[in-house]
């Protein structure tokens, strides 16, 4: 992870255009929120739904390899954007939409010395549901992770609004929706499939998965509350959502353990009230999840990376 990275608060995130972007405007928000314009920094914007949003500025590395159970969803507003991605190395100029499918390892770094400015969102598969079920999809699967869509890149974007623009419900519901559909589209046509997608099945075991972080499941645990065997969840939950039981309950005990550290707990109490057996455990999982060490996470969320 580069050295200098900050996270700021939403206040200081401004709105930024979606033709301005899609043109490949340099001058991006994070650059107007400080004057020292070479420190790299992220801005977190406050959780939308379960929805994480973020905007990166950063010159060279950003991230290690890594990996997270939901969609990345971005759009590269500034520079070259540069990452490896199912074996191969991919590039996205300003104005492209990256497409992160859930549970596909990937890193990220600027391309050229002039640095990178991207917006990023991740969704939880389960927002996708209701679109994929009414078209008798599975979730979409988009093959280039770098798509030049300029529709599809204005959508992102309005998404994101200000970083720090709450939602109605019903204007939420209807970005999900029309995300939804642009992917399914770029999917292309599904693959036949004899087998139904056991979706109320897997959301029973994903809510009995949230409700349950700090103690140890068992297969039979989820064979009860979901009436599947554990072969056949495994499978289903692999169609539904992209991952699997245990991917899913790690990724929760994670979002426990990142909330507990930036409310400033110490990194061996956010591992055991979060369900993992010692500060150890959490780092290897949150460096494989995050491409960081949770050390150097609260060092970001605290503001004392230099």
């Amino acid at each position: 992870m580069v050295s200098n990275i900050r996270i700021y608060s939403r206040e200081k995130a401004a709105d930024h255009s979606a033709d301005n972007a899609i043109a490949g405007a340099v001058e991006g928000p994070l650059e107007r929120s400080c004057t020292d314009r070479d420190k790299d920094r992220i801005v977190v914007a406050p959780e939308l739904a379960g929805i994480e949003r973020i905007e990166a500025r950063f010159r060279g590395k950003g991230f290690d390899l890594h990996r997270h159970d939901t969609y990345a969803l971005g759009v590269t507003m500034a520079g070259i954007q540069t990452f490896r991605y199912r074996g191969a190395s991919r590039f996205s100029p300003p104005g492209n939409v990256i497409v992160l499918h859930p549970d596909e390892l990937h890193d990220g770094a600027a391309g050229t010395d002039d640095g990178l400015t991207y917006r990023m969102m991740y969704i939880p598969p389960e927002r996708f549901l209701p679109a994929t079920a009414e078209r008798g999809r599975a979730l979409p699967f988009v093959a280039s992770p770098v798509v030049d869509d300029i529709g599809l890149a204005r959508l992102l974007l309005e998404a994101f609004g200000s970083m720090g623009e709450a939602f109605e419900q019903l204007k939420f519901d209807e970005f999900m929706a029309e995300i939804a559909t642009a992917l399914l589209d770029h999917a292309g046509a599904p693959q036949a499939r004899a087998e139904r997608l056991a979706q109320p099945e897997v959301l029973r075991a994903c809510a009995f998965l949230r409700e349950n972080i700090v103690r140890q499941v068992s297969a039979q645990d989820l064979e009860e509350v979901t009436g599947l065997d554990r072969f056949a969840l495994a499978r289903q939950f692999r169609r539904v959502l992209g991952t699997s039981p245990h991917r899913y309950l790690v990724m929760r005990r994670l979002e426990c353990a990142r909330a507990l550290i930036t409310a400033g707990e110490s990194l061996a109490e956010a591992a055991f009230a979060s369900g993992f057996a010692d500060q150890a455990h959490l780092s290897r999982h949150f460096k494989k999840a995050h491409g960081m060490t949770p050390g150097r996470f609260a060092a970001l969320a605290a503001g004392r990376a230099g």
